[in-house]
């Protein structure tokens, strides 16, 4: 009898340690998204702050030929070697957040991913400059379509995503390597398959590293180091965000 109420309290407490777990969880995956969102939405801003402050429709003396023509705070950011700074300082800034975080912070670590989200939306400025206004609306809605499936499908499934994910980081390594190549050969039709590949990688990953983010938490971790996976989980599923984007943008987008 003794045994019998032994393992109905056992049974009983992992029961009801199941809807925690499930709440806990949630709140996790919740705060991901949420970092997310919000890095997204730094990055937009910013990005459509620099653009409206570096180039302009009025003429100056400095003409790009599309129409549209930098102003001296444009001038400064993309047609000195400043411009070399904006395109690689946010790339610094994924490697230091990725090797340094488990020795900061958690607000030193949400400051360094705010940081990062600010610095790339200066650098996708440009962006506006090249695709008009309402192809870059239709395909951040495409984007977000196809992540929410896809993040949706990652965190639902049971199936181990694992050996997808490593394959998918070796395609990556891949398209890298083939976007280097492409800068000396400026071929259309190479750039067109990278493009193409580049969606079917990151749209993958989205999926794994939604089961991946899942799966690193535990109930069991403390403010700071829940907070630190909350983090980098939401740096992963950015930049996955943001790579659809703009391989979806230079397949689809309409050129200014």
């Amino acid at each position: 009898m003794a045994n019998y109420d032994n393992q109905q309290a056992r049974y009983g407490t992992h029961a009801a340690s199941v809807p925690a777990i499930d709440e806990g969880l949630r709140a996790h995956m919740l705060r991901v998204y949420n970092y997310m969102l919000m890095g997204l939405a730094l990055t937009g801003v910013f990005a459509l702050g620099t653009f409206n402050l570096s180039f302009s429709d009025a003429p100056t003396a400095y003409a790009l030929g599309n129409g549209l023509y930098l102003t001296d705070i444009g001038y400064a950011l993309f047609g000195s070697p400043l411009r070399w700074v904006i395109m690689l300082a946010p790339l610094g800034m994924v490697f230091f957040l990725s090797f340094r975080v488990q020795k900061m912070s958690v607000s030193a670590a949400q400051m360094t991913f705010w940081a990062f989200a600010a610095l790339l939306g200066v650098s996708l400025s440009s962006i506006f400059a090249v695709y008009t206004a309402t192809s870059i609306t239709q395909v951040f809605f495409i984007s977000a379509a196809t992540f929410g499936a896809m993040s949706l499908w990652g965190y639902t499934t049971k199936r181990d995503l694992t050996q997808m994910g490593s394959f998918l980081m070796m395609g990556l390594i891949g398209v890298i390597i083939a976007m280097v190549v492409n800068i000396f050969l400026a071929s259309s039709a190479l750039a067109f398959a990278i493009s193409v590949i580049g969606v079917l990688i990151f749209v993958g990953l989205t999926a794994y590293d939604t089961q991946k983010i899942k799966e690193m938490y535990s109930v069991s971790d403390d403010g700071t180091v829940a907070g630190r996976k909350a983090i980098m989980g939401a740096l992963a599923l950015y930049l996955d965000f943001i790579n659809i984007f703009l391989f979806l943008l230079q397949l689809f987008g309409d050129r200014r």
